[in-house]
């Protein structure tokens, strides 16, 4: 057969694993569309096996050569931060400001670096740089966590610094109809359906991004937020709107699981610990990631295959072309549909108690920027100018 003998041909050039599947998966998207009757004699599921797996050993040794800093001290850190289960790219951030406080001050390793080196570094980013406020505490957390976690201390003295500080804004909040005409300006059915959660469940980005099958429960239409920000869990509302998207959603991703299940593959992922302990359950589609990317991927800590969650600049990139082809003159991204659920709850007479535990927030004067909509004028104020 032709396609058999063209793939065992291009089996020999030395492709990626990620160019072989794709090339597998358009063949088998040409043959189905055109109605071919040849689709039904090839073993899709034996080649995407082999190239899989094949494709990928020099991914693998790659990725185990990577898995582990090679500073010492930076490599007991991540040992450390990987058995509190803390986040990949929580690692990933402490560790990038730990190299760049050693760059900064001309150090060779992390083991060198001392308490009075943060003040300074801190200071540079402060003054030099001219980072947000929020980007200084991030890097004065990692460096305090380095010292913890390496040293052993619990008080870390890191000095006099001059700190970054940025007057708190009122939140950019779209209306109702700002809303749908950016939702309507979504093409990708995928990307719109996770705009529509971000508005009418409050989430976060990497909420919606992270949220799995089991997590949606459509009779009590409630979302489940698991280790949202800070670690925290907490419920909240599911519209009726997206329900009948939520189907059809968790049948693609039921589809695309038999697939992966046929093919060797299947386990979620998970954190190590919780892996061990649901066992084969992690194969379950109630596991599986509600927004699955398109092709599997190694997993960094196990380095075995998986599907992952859709990266987040897909849905922050749909939002921002949105936004522009709506025409709106304010400045939004998907943090401010989030900004939106909650502003809109309290304009429908919602207590502010009840919004703080849908939106998480653990300090309720966390939640009270979100009641500038209470004395906005118009709504309660009427302006002289109008008396003229």
């Amino acid at each position: 057969m032709q396609i058999e003998e063209y793939f065992h041909a291009i089996d020999g050039w030395g492709l990626a694993g990620w160019q072989l599947e794709q090339t597998l998966d358009a063949i088998r998207r040409f043959g189905v569309a055109c109605g071919d009757a040849w689709v039904d004699q090839v073993d899709w599921v034996g080649w995407r096996r082999r190239w899989v797996i094949a494709g990928t050993l020099e991914e693998v040794e790659q990725v185990e050569a990577g898995v582990l800093p090679e500073d010492p001290t930076l490599r007991d850190f991540v040992v450390r931060l990987r058995t509190q289960h803390r986040r990949l790219r929580t690692e990933q951030t402490y560790v990038g400001w730990v190299e760049r406080c050693v760059k900064f001050h001309g150090l060779a390793t992390a083991g060198e670096l001392e308490d009075r080196h943060v003040g300074p570094f801190l200071a540079h980013l402060a003054v030099e740089r001219r980072v947000a406020a929020s980007t200084q505490r991030q890097a004065l957390n990692s460096l305090v966590a380095f010292f913890k976690e390496t040293r052993g201390v619990k008080v870390v003295d890191v000095g006099e610094f001059a700190p970054t500080t940025t007057p708190r804004q009122v939140p950019t909040v779209l209306s109702v109809a700002e809303v749908r005409a950016v939702l309507a300006k979504i093409e990708d059915p995928i990307l719109q359906l996770m705009a529509r959660l971000l508005y009418g469940s409050g989430l976060r980005l990497m909420e919606v991004v992270r949220l799995r099958v089991q997590d949606v429960d459509l009779e009590y239409r409630m979302v489940s937020v698991r280790d949202g920000k800070g670690g925290g869990s907490r419920r909240t509302t599911l519209p009726d709107s997206v329900i009948p998207d939520i189907l059809r959603q968790v049948e693609v991703v039921r589809d695309q699981h038999q697939e992966d299940l046929l093919a060797g593959f299947g386990a979620a992922s998970l954190p190590m610990g919780l892996s061990r302990k649901v066992g084969a359950a992690v194969k379950d589609l109630s596991w599986q990631y509600l927004f699955p990317t398109a092709r599997l991927a190694l997993d960094p800590r196990d380095r075995t295959m998986k599907r992952h969650h859709l990266d987040e600049s897909c849905l922050q990139k749909a939002v921002r072309r949105a936004v522009i082809a709506a025409g709106l003159t304010k400045r939004a991204s998907c943090h401010t549909f989030r900004h939106s659920f909650a502003t809109h709850l309290l304009e429908n007479g919602y207590d502010i108690r009840s919004v703080q535990e849908l939106l998480g927030h653990q300090d309720v004067q966390t939640t009270m920027i979100y009641t500038h909509v209470l004395n906005r004028p118009g709504l309660a104020v009427r302006s002289p100018a109008d008396l003229l």
